[in-house]
């Protein structure tokens, strides 16, 4: 250190390895902490310093604050080998964030402790009913553009709609079934009939896909909602409290209805290849661009 005016200051020597990045600690700490408090040091560094060190470094800075910080879901995804982008994608998708993951533990819970109450009855009928639906639910908060805050920097992602829409349900489907699976766990007492629930929930989001194009993912899972709630109404028999979507006949029939329903998803990829990305932001109309 050196003396100016009765105050301590870093040596010329000291600040050029400084500078050039050469200074080592201690005092390499030193100077770093004398720097924080003193102007003129401050000043006598720009002035030493290379340009070209200097503006390397604010590059370097610059790059570092620009790359977002991976989330726990983004690494694990890229661990599995999911590619980086499809993963950043996956990662901010609404109906994968442990907010909506709660509501759905939450509900499983709930109807899995009421079906677990109701042990005398021929099926856990509360539990059949909610689980097929939460993937649906899941689906129009990924995609929908009042829901989802990324919307508008999903509209310019350099992805096609279509495989964008599938990555996000796949991922969602994935989860809530997941969920699922360990709920029905709890409802060993009723055999193989509380696995009826995984049938309809794929027939349900490929239903809602199929309509997205349409009217738009929170309409589309609207009507398949509403359609799922008739079919309970319109099967359950009025002895027993069971419904014939449930019996080997019924998923027979919920598997022709999920097929359908491929095919319908299919044949309207169409819809979602315009020339432009689908306009996330509209909020109503069909998915067209002009």
């Amino acid at each position: 250190m050196t003396t100016h005016d009765a105050e301590w200051h870093v040596d010329e020597e000291d600040l050029r390895r400084y500078g050039a990045g050469a200074l080592g600690p201690p005092g390499l700490w030193s100077v770093e902490a004398h720097l924080v408090a003193c102007a003129l040091c401050r000043q006598r560094l720009a002035l030493a310093a290379d340009p070209r060190t200097v503006t390397a470094g604010w590059s370097r800075l610059d790059a570092a604050l620009d790359v977002p910080s991976r989330g726990p879901v983004e690494r694990a995804m890229v661990r599995i080998g999911v590619p980086e982008a499809t993963a950043r994608l996956l990662a901010v998708t609404p109906g994968l964030r442990v907010s909506w993951l709660a509501a759905v533990v939450l509900t499983l819970a709930l109807t899995t402790l009421v079906s677990y109450l109701a042990q005398e009855a021929a099926a856990p009928m509360a539990f059949l009913g909610v689980a097929p639906a939460l993937p649906v639910i899941g689906v129009a908060l990924s995609f929908g553009p009042r829901l989802d805050p990324t919307s508008e920097l999903v509209s310019v992602t350099p992805l096609h709609t279509f495989r964008l829409l599938l990555l996000r349900t796949m991922a969602v489907l994935a989860a809530t079934s997941a969920l699922s699976g360990c709920a029905s766990l709890a409802l060993p007492g009723f055999g193989l009939v509380v696995l009826g629930w995984l049938l309809p929930g794929v027939a349900l989001t490929l239903l809602t896909l199929a309509m997205t194009a349409h009217v738009g993912p929170v309409n589309a899972a609207v009507l398949s909602g509403a359609g799922w709630i008739a079919a309970l109404a319109a099967t359950v028999h009025p002895g027993t409290g069971t419904s014939a979507i449930f019996t080997p006949a019924g998923q027979l029939w919920v598997t022709c209805a999920a097929l359908v329903a491929g095919l319908a998803l299919t044949a309207t990829r169409s819809a979602f290849a315009t020339s432009r990305h689908l306009n996330l932001t509209r909020s109503a109309g069909p998915w067209r661009n002009s």
